[in-house]
């Protein structure tokens, strides 16, 4: 097997080199081409869902599965045409390929360029995630390049026939279908974290024992987050109104996310007044409550179940929300940092100076002020789809496009110059000349 996963890889590295000299032009296009195989396959697509749901209904009856895996395992028609138009939104976006960062003169006739680049090839191994296949694929083609995809076992169905008609899409357009790989054995996954000289990138998208597990059984570089354990403080001077609808729509809007809230810490100035109009919202959105043993004690009319001090960084997934008492934002940001993920959290508060000591204290991917945690997403912030979400502090952080599926190299241009030419008595001196303004194209890509 090992063999048989080394070449598939290495079929996928030299489906990386052809695209990455295609014009954005061919990658706009074989992306149109995906979007239109999408549409056109529909009824497959759904079908070959409908068999996954079916066939993991009965392992979340027993408990094996939760049910936040399930939710995100189901496709409908509208979700569906939510990731085929996620396909075009990315199609839309700029060329991240071939631009000039850095510009910089080192001499007369001696030019220096920084220049995006693709990193390579991506291997990403993700969960019951449907759309994780569209997003992950559309973003690797647009940004030149090769990813290898393993689903879970939940998925695969699903996963199999979008990547066959993403293939088929590429083959119309004249780009090797090696670019776009899916494999389904977990043996293989072992042997896929063993080409360190050939995968630049894993991508784990999943649960913290998935992202734990790669990143203990690999030496290449990996980019994922392991948990959203995401906060929302809100603060004496917030204004309640708002609270409750941003609380609301974090909490109950998509419970199984990882932006989703998991903790609401309230300021003890206003806890009695808050927290019973809180935990009424919640009561009528059927969330179940745990907290502090001063929350249970404030809302005794509301079944409260206690929160024991271990269990503050656990990531329910779920319509389930601890609550707890704090006295300001310095013990809210010291609650953030020790059981928090850096994933997103946010802080709902009408005094400026608390909102932006917040803003600049915690050191999260995300950190929002007066909205929901729900809006660390890149298609929401305008990246067309992502990858995933990274709590690294490294390369890329937060929701996981375009420029993250990038790099750099220098590109020098010269006319015979040597660097023996620069030392001794005689030396000619460099000029370090930086262009005022970068972000150009670089020709050569072009």
């Amino acid at each position: 097997m090992s063999e048989a996963v080394r070449a598939l890889a290495q079929a996928a590295k030299q489906a990386a080199r052809c695209i990455a000299s295609a014009s954005i032009e061919q990658r706009n296009q074989a992306l149109e081409e995906v979007a239109r195989a999408l549409e056109r396959s529909a009824p497959e697509i759904l079908e070959a869902n409908a068999q996954d749901v079916a066939d993991a209904e009965p392992a979340f009856s027993r408990g094996e599965l939760s049910k936040a895996l399930v939710d995100r395992l189901k496709l409908s028609p509208e979700k569906l045409q939510s990731m085929i138009e996620e396909v075009h939104a990315v199609v839309a976006l700029p060329d991240p390929i071939g631009r000039v960062l850095d510009r910089v003169e080192l001499d007369d006739g001696l030019e220096l360029e920084k220049v995006s680049c693709p990193l390579g090839l991506l291997a990403v191994i993700f969960e019951a995630r449907p759309d994780a296949i569209t997003q992950i694929t559309s973003l690797a083609i647009k940004s030149a390049n090769a990813v290898i995809l393993k689903p879970g076992r939940e998925v695969e169905r699903t996963a199999r026939v979008i990547v066959e008609n993403i293939r088929a899409a590429l083959r119309s357009q004249s780009i090797p279908e090696a670019l776009v790989t899916n494999i389904q054995q977990r043996a293989e996954v072992r042997e896929l974290l063993k080409l360190d000289d050939l995968i630049d990138l894993v991508i784990p998208r999943g649960g913290y024992d998935l992202v734990r597990y790669v990143q203990s059984n690999t030496r290449i570089p990996v980019l994922g987050h392991s948990e959203g354990v995401c906060h929302i403080f809100v603060d004496a001077a917030a204004d309640f109104d708002m609270a409750l609808k941003i609380i609301d729509d974090a909490k109950t809007d998509y419970p199984a996310v990882c932006n989703a809230v998991e903790t609401v810490l309230v300021d003890q100035a206003i806890a009695e007044r808050f927290l019973p109009l809180l935990a009424a919202r919640m009561k009528e959105k059927g969330v179940r409550l745990r907290g502090s043993a001063e929350v249970v004690t404030t809302i005794p009319d509301f079944a409260v179940e206690p929160v024991g001090d271990d269990e503050w960084h656990t990531e329910y997934g779920d319509l389930v929300l601890a609550l707890k008492v704090v006295h300001g934002v310095n013990e809210a940001m010291d609650h953030i940092q020790r059981f928090g993920s850096a994933h997103t959290d946010a802080i709902i508060t009408e005094d400026a100076n608390t909102a932006r000591t917040f803003l600049q204290q915690v050191d999260s991917a995300g950190v929002f002020h007066n909205a929901s945690t729900r809006f660390a997403d890149g298609y929401r912030y305008g990246f067309g789809a992502e990858v995933g979400i990274s709590t690294s502090r490294l390369h890329a952080r937060g929701p996981v496009g375009l420029e993250g599926l990038t790099t750099y190299k220098y590109v020098l241009r010269g006319h015979g110059q040597v660097v023996r030419d620069y030392r001794g008595p005689n030396a000619r001196q460099f000029l370090h000349r930086r262009a005022e303004r970068c972000d150009s194209r670089n020709n050569a890509h072009d």
